[in-house]
C-alpha cells in the first residue's frame, strides 16, 4: 500500500497533536528499537520518533530504514522529528479512517 498525497498530508496533520514513542539515539536502528516501534504501531498505527542527532543517520534516512525495516508507510520527517503509519492487524485498535 503507497499513501497518496492526500492521505499523508491528512496523517501529518494527526501527527501534529501526538508526542513521539520513542528515541533514536546513538546505537541506531537496533532490533531493540525495532521491536519497540513496531509495538507502538500495532497499538497505534500512527507514532512519532525523535532522531537525536547522535544517532549518525540524518532523519530522513533514518525514516526510510524504519519503514522498510517495519512494512510502514513513511509519512514525513521534520526536523528531527519522524512520522511513520501501518495498519495494525489487531481488533482491538481503533483504525484510522483514511480519506
Amino acid at each position: 500500500m503507497t499513501l497518496s498525497s492526500k492521505q499523508r498530508a491528512f496523517l501529518r496533520g494527526l501527527s501534529n497533536g501526538i508526542e513521539p514513542v520513542c528515541q533514536l539515539g546513538k546505537d541506531g536502528v537496533t532490533e531493540a528499537f525495532l521491536s519497540g516501534a513496531d509495538e507502538a504501531l500495532n497499538r497505534r498505527e500512527l507514532i512519532k520518533i525523535t532522531v537525536l542527532k547522535s544517532a549518525g543517520l540524518p532523519p530522513k534516512d533514518a525514516l526510510a530504514e524504519i519503514a522498510r525495516r517495519l512494512s510502514a508507510q513513511a509519512v514525513c520527517s521534520t526536523g528531527g522529528k519522524i512520522v511513520l503509519y501501518r495498519r495494525s492487524k489487531s481488533d482491538r485498535v481503533k483504525r484510522l479512517e483514511l480519506p
